[in-house]
């Protein structure tokens, strides 16, 4: 269990009682108002709401490891049209994804054999060093039933999102699902197409 006193739980408390003093959105209504979704990739280099212009209570923002249609995500997208009204969503992968450094195999090894955080030496992931096997906690073999949704190659992987959304039988068809890479280091959209 997190300890109460870290120093990333003050700095949050913090910021958010700044943010509190001139909050001023309470009156927002829940569906977002330009009526689309956005789903995308957790890494902390993307900012949604600046690459793709929002303003809180825009549109809905999905974020997974990759910007993958897990089912998870396509459960969100589900209510958020369902129950919220959109009628666009954007699948937005980006360059440089973590999730394509590394296969669901090796992910699943990596976690059989050590919980702790794994470090890439520049060509492959790997576990920490131990100095001794004492030190050493063993990992798991649920890793091995997950679907990691790792990336080959990011245009298809954007491509088979786009098309395993659009074709859920969920998914009313004229809901719009469009695909979008976004460029770690230029900022830029491109959209993707078959």
């Amino acid at each position: 269990m997190a300890s109460t006193g870290s120093k990333n739980l003050t700095a949050i408390m913090a910021a958010n009682s700044a943010y509190a003093e001139t909050f001023n959105k309470g009156d927002l209504p829940s569906p977002p108002a330009k009526r689309f979704a956005v789903l995308t990739c957790m890494d902390a280099r993307m900012d949604p709401a600046k690459f793709a212009g929002l303003s809180q209570g825009d549109a809905h923002v999905i974020r997974n490891a990759g910007g993958r249609a897990s089912d998870d995500a396509i459960r969100s997208l589900i209510i958020s049209h369902k129950f919220l009204g959109t009628t666009d969503w954007f699948v937005i992968q980006h360059t440089g994804c973590g999730m394509a450094t590394v296969t669901d195999q090796q992910i699943a090894e990596l976690l059989r054999d050590d919980l702790e955080t794994a470090e890439h030496n520049g060509e492959c992931w790997l576990n920490p060093q131990r100095e001794s096997s004492d030190n050493h906690k063993p990992g798991s073999d649920l890793a091995e039933s997950i679907c990691w949704h790792t990336i080959g190659d990011l245009h298809q992987s954007v491509l088979q999102d786009v098309e395993l959304i659009a074709n859920h039988p969920l998914v009313p068809s004229h809901i719009t699902v469009t695909g979008l890479i976004y460029d770690v280091q230029t900022g830029l959209l491109s959209r993707v197409s078959a």
